[in-house]
């Protein structure tokens, strides 16, 4: 190897200065996009939690098996459902605790159909690019038939 010289004694500082920034935040969306994708299975694993119980017709009806519902959905979400604030959709219709229905999970031997909405918003630079108004938009759903219950 030969002997560095005194022209190139900082070329190694410079380059690092150069690549390091591009690389961490490459580093970064790999990371930001891993937990996306975790966020969209860990939700996804809710809402079917979710619906497992709501065809069951436990709880009683309208407000309180909705709270119930909603209940076992963030006990599965890993704390990811507080930071997201969903959309929960039961059928096609958008509810919240106020707009409950003594109908909304359909009677014994109705198809249920649970979907959560929901956003990531972006943080890293290089990712907000790619999604409209830097926001990761996510829906998942789970089907399932109500079982007949008293």
């Amino acid at each position: 190897m030969p002997p560095v010289t005194r022209r190139q004694s900082g070329a190694t500082l410079v380059e690092m200065a150069i690549v390091a920034p591009v690389f961490i935040l490459v580093l970064l969306a790999l990371v930001e996009m891993s937990l996306m994708f975790f966020t969209t299975l860990t939700m996804q694993y809710a809402v079917r939690e979710g619906a497992r119980f709501a065809i069951t017709g436990q709880e009683g009806a309208g407000q309180q098996r909705y709270a119930a519902v909603i209940a076992r959905i963030r006990d599965s979400s890993l704390g990811m459902y507080d930071r997201l604030k969903p959309v929960i959709s039961v059928n096609g219709t958008a509810y919240s605790s106020s707009t409950y229905s003594n109908g909304m999970f359909g009677t014994a031997g109705s198809i249920i159909v649970l979907q959560l909405d929901s956003t990531w918003k972006v943080t890293t630079p290089i990712l907000s690019t790619f999604f409209k108004d830097g926001e990761y938009r996510f829906t998942v759903a789970a089907t399932m038939r109500n079982e007949y219950f008293p």
